[in-house]
């Protein structure tokens, strides 16, 4: 009974953990809890959610992509670069996409082929691309954009934000690709023991490729989602999302050994996130203290995850 209890709690740690969060910032900020700031946290979430989601991808096969901060800032300039004065932003949004996807296809043969560790070779691109973006941007923001733009990040639909509508698609998306199709057996296959899955005759370097071009896609579209709420790209965009976004993953109980894990865990880990943020901020806690007690509940859920193993 009681070994019942303790793999429940195990099993639904990170909603149980995020109601707990929920319901002390509400007693002590009563503010936390209306319709106006519940939304705030929804839009704010978006980006780290959608990067996360990618993320999720990689980490399920035994991967890691540190390459999405970068990819996130030059995609951002260069769909800024297309909105600039108010131009047509859907080839901006289509060529973003496909940079997101170019560069992920990269890191993904780097590690496929190249037999290079995922850490590395995403380590080196996430420091090329940001120089990439700064020789782009000439190191300054671009700026001025149309409001075909900006109606993205600054506009609702029935009252809801247009970003918390990327969120659910893409969810359900990825929810869909890992749950209901073969591609998404084989990412579990994969990451659960690549030996095996290669003997039963999976394209193990198909797979591991793949995920890297869904992360820098997602990358993309979090880069979209960043410019059009700004109002104006920034060569140091995404600076330090890709440990926000690895923070979610495992916050959401993916293992980082990969082969476990679920996409809709990495939603309410992107919402702790965002929920400790947004609570802080209400209750005045400097942002030097706000970093202590984020990286500590991120240590707690490593330890429950080696704990859980």
């Amino acid at each position: 009974m009681v070994k019942n209890v303790k793999s429940i709690l195990l099993k639904y740690i990170s909603i149980i953990a995020l109601l707990l969060i929920c319901i002390i910032i509400a007693l002590i900020s009563p503010r936390f809890l209306t319709v106006s700031n519940i939304l705030n946290v929804l839009t704010q979430v978006s980006v780290n959610a959608i990067l996360a989601v990618g993320m999720s991808f990689v980490i399920l096969t035994g991967g890691i992509d540190l390459s999405v901060g970068s990819i996130l800032a030059i995609t951002g300039a260069v769909v800024a670069t297309f909105a600039k004065g108010g131009g047509n932003i859907l080839p901006g949004i289509i060529a973003a996409i496909l940079i997101g996807a170019a560069i992920g296809l990269l890191n993904g043969l780097l590690v496929s082929k190249g037999r290079v560790q995922a850490f590395i070779v995403t380590l080196a691109t996430m420091t090329i691309f940001r120089g990439v973006t700064y020789v782009y941007t000439d190191g300054n923001p671009i700026s001025g954009l149309g409001d075909n733009l900006t109606f993205i990040g600054s506009n609702s639909i029935f009252g809801i934000p247009i970003p918390i509508f990327f969120i659910a698609i893409v969810l359900i998306i990825a929810w869909y690709a890992l749950n209901q199709t073969r591609f998404g057996r084989y990412v579990y296959a994969l990451g659960g023991n690549e030996d095996s899955a290669r003997l039963s005759g999976i394209n193990t370097d198909k797979i591991k490729t793949l995920v890297y071009v869904i992360s820098g896609v997602t990358a993309a579209i979090s880069g979209i989602i960043v410019t059009s709420r700004i109002g104006s790209a920034s060569p140091n965009a995404g600076t330090g999302f890709e440990l926000d976004a690895i923070a979610a993953v495992v916050l959401g109980g993916t293992s980082l050994a990969g082969g476990e894990g679920k996409v809709t865990g990495t939603i309410i880990g992107a919402l702790i996130i965002a929920v400790l943020n947004n609570g802080l901020n209400l209750m005045n806690v400097s942002p030097f203290y706000q970093s202590i007690v984020k990286g500590a509940v991120i240590l707690l859920a490593v330890l429950l995850d080696k704990k859980e193993k």
